[in-house]
């Protein structure tokens, strides 16, 4: 079992990483969170989980801290949580927010992740609710630090230009969560939050 993956990151996109270590690529399934962590590294480490869809097709997902990876493992324990829906929870939404959905049972916020309908949220709810510890801390703390300040600033500007807050605030929500937008770069951030207003 491979615990974890050091070297060069040879190719990235929101998706997906390919990290060269040794004259080999391992090409890992990475989440939105994991991507806004290391896009401007030249080298990273990812720590990795292998999911079996059949014996003969596992899919390998990277992370950029092991609280990231324990949170997928925790998603995908449950019935109905495949890796490619908790990898999208983790794109979707903050460790924070899917520990407090869960442990708020707030089974709305978790049927708003796409791809997750109401009896799998309420199954996530049921299997986890007061298993998560403290996912406040680590990825999620640095994440949401620099998450706020640059939705903050995207959103001062399209209100400067003259649109509504909320709608607004729902362009941004588009471009982050379906469009792939990192929150690192607030121009391009605003950039696509313009291209959702209909």
């Amino acid at each position: 079992m491979i615990s974890y993956i050091s070297g060069t990151l040879a190719s990235l996109n929101p998706a997906f990483a390919i990290i060269e270590a040794n004259g080999i690529g391992y090409g890992l399934f990475i989440s939105l969170q994991t991507y806004t962590l290391i896009q401007n590294h030249q080298s990273t480490k990812l720590f990795t989980e292998s999911v079996y869809i059949r014996d003969d097709n596992p899919k390998h997902y990277g992370f950029a801290t092991e609280e990231e990876r324990d949170l997928f493992r925790k998603l995908i324990s449950v019935s109905g949580v495949g890796g490619a829906s908790a990898i999208l929870m983790l794109s979707s939404l903050s460790a924070a927010e899917i520990a407090g959905a869960i442990n708020t049972a707030n089974v709305s916020m978790l049927k708003s992740i796409k791809g997750i309908g109401d009896k799998t949220a309420q199954r996530i709810v049921v299997d986890l609710k007061g298993k998560l510890g403290k996912h406040e801390g680590g990825i999620s703390q640095i994440l949401i630090t620099s998450y706020n300040k640059n939705k903050e600033e995207a959103l001062m500007a399209l209100t400067t230009l003259g649109f509504p807050k909320i709608a607004a605030e729902k362009a941004i929500e588009k471009a982050i969560k379906q469009q792939g937008v990192s929150t690192e770069n607030v121009e391009l951030l605003i950039k696509q939050a313009l291209k959702n207003f209909s």
